[in-house]
């Protein structure tokens, strides 16, 4: 993804102390087109454990940077957005994270721009949001506003990966998908459909004009596939070959000799029974 806007983010995590949580972290990154990893002093860091946690990642795993201060880690960024969800006394660049989404991408543009997470326990101290250049906020229930740290990166990594355009792709497909119905597969459904409903009297007192103008609205609405188009087709000819077999069932075999209720002929007495 070397062309696409998010190839000049970076997620940055100051003094990060639970491994897992790290590896929670690339595993979003990965999800959401990031590559780019740098850490400040972290707790811990085993390259096998984390990729054993978050699988498929040793890319952003090997080329992740290490640094000793936060001032160092985003030292050649243009654009520096903490996040934090504590009320501060000092009045900052406050924002939640959707706005902050496409001025982050704007300033990536023109180079490295850094989206900073604290420690799990405390988040950034103030001294770290000083190096930032705003923060952002993601709106939660205010009796329980802590996330914990890779869903605050998944939830912010989310936003850049909408508004970035990488969500404009077409919907997954199941494997059976036959793509849609033409004009005439649609036109045998109504046909099939339609005699099979006046097989079983279905329209009765109503209009079948009526009645079919209503069906085609909404299985057009549906924007059925050709299976189901086909589907419905042969619904409405089971209908009409049911009946079809219930009549021949129910009707007269001309081969079969009739029951008129009176005894049946026992031809000529046998020898026996003359006296």
């Amino acid at each position: 993804m070397s062309d696409s806007p998010l190839s000049n983010v970076v997620i940055v995590l100051d003094e990060p102390q639970n491994l897992v949580n790290v590896a929670g972290v690339i595993r979003a990154m990965k999800n959401m087109g990031l590559s780019q990893l740098r850490v400040v002093s972290p707790g811990e860091w085993d390259p096998w454990r984390i990729t054993g946690i978050a699988h498929r990642t040793e890319d952003i795993v090997e080329n992740t940077q290490h640094h000793h201060s936060l001032e160092e880690a985003v030292a050649d960024c243009v654009l520096v957005v903490g996040t934090s969800a504590r009320p501060r006394a000092a009045q900052r660049n406050y924002d939640w994270a959707r706005p902050w989404a496409p001025r982050i991408l704007e300033r990536a543009a023109a180079g490295s721009v850094a989206l900073v997470f604290g420690r799990e326990d405390r988040g950034l101290s103030n001294e770290a949001l000083d190096r930032c250049d705003g923060v952002a906020i993601i709106p939660t229930d205010p009796e329980y506003s802590s996330l914990n740290l890779a869903q605050a990166c998944l939830l912010l990594a989310y936003e850049l990966f909408l508004a970035a355009g990488e969500a404009q792709r077409e919907l997954p497909r199941g494997k059976r998908y036959t793509g849609p119905a033409t004009r005439q597969e649609m036109e045998l459904m109504f046909r099939a459909l339609e005699g099979g409903l006046e097989r079983i009297d279905f329209f009765n007192a109503r209009s079948p004009e009526n009645v079919m103008r209503t069906f085609r609205t909404l299985l057009s609405r549906a924007e059925p596939e050709r299976q189901e188009a086909g589907l419905m087709q042969a619904l409405g000819f089971e209908i009409q070959n049911y009946l079809d077999r219930l009549e021949q069932r129910s009707s007269p075999d001309p081969e079969r000799p009739q029951d008129t209720g009176k005894p049946a002929d026992s031809g000529p007495s046998s020898p026996s029974a003359q006296g």
